[in-house]
C-alpha cells in the first residue's frame, strides 16, 4: 500500500454509529502536538487493520487487552514528536500520552520531527525519524 506524503498523522481508532451518523474520535496528543488543528478540515482515509476480519473487534479476543493499560503507540505508527530531554546514551527522548516514553535516537533537543515507531515495549519505544522540521 502506497502512503501520501501529505500524512500528516495516523492512528487506530474505532468507528461509533452516533443516531444518523458515524463517528471517529481523534485522539487529543494529535491536536495537543500540532499535528491536527481543530476547526480545520482535513481528509479522511481508512485502512483495515492487518490481520483483522472486517466487523470484528480484536480487542477482546487478546487477553493482553483487559490487563491493564497498553502502551499509547504501535509498531509502524507515524507521529510528530518535539524532544524533550536526552538519554543517558545520548538518544533523543520524547514523552507522549500519560509520560509514555519514546526514544528517538540522532535527535536534539527542542527539535520536532516525524517519527515512525519501530520498537514498542510496556514502558517505552523508539522511533525513526522520518522527517526533521525546519
Amino acid at each position: 500500500m502506497e502512503i501520501s506524503d501529505e500524512l500528516i498523522c495516523l492512528f487506530s481508532a474505532e468507528v461509533r454509529e452516533d443516531d444518523d451518523r458515524y463517528t471517529i474520535e481523534i485522539p487529543k496528543r494529535e491536536v495537543a502536538t500540532g499535528a491536527v488543528d481543530a476547526g480545520d478540515i482535513y481528509r479522511v482515509a481508512l485502512i483495515e487493520r492487518d490481520g483483522v476480519d472486517a466487523g470484528t473487534d480484536d480487542r477482546t479476543e487478546s487477553p493482553t487487552a483487559t490487563e491493564g493499560p497498553q502502551p499509547p503507540v504501535e509498531r509502524g505508527e507515524i507521529r510528530y514528536v518535539e524532544i524533550e530531554d536526552l538519554g543517558k546514551q545520548g538518544d533523543g527522548i520524547a514523552r507522549v500520552e500519560r509520560g509514555y516514553v519514546i526514544i528517538v535516537p540522532d535527535t536534539d533537543v527542542g527539535e520536532r520531527v516525524k517519527i515512525e515507531i519501530t520498537e514498542v515495549k510496556s514502558n517505552f519505544a523508539v522511533g525513526e525519524v522520518i522527517e526533521a522540521d525546519g
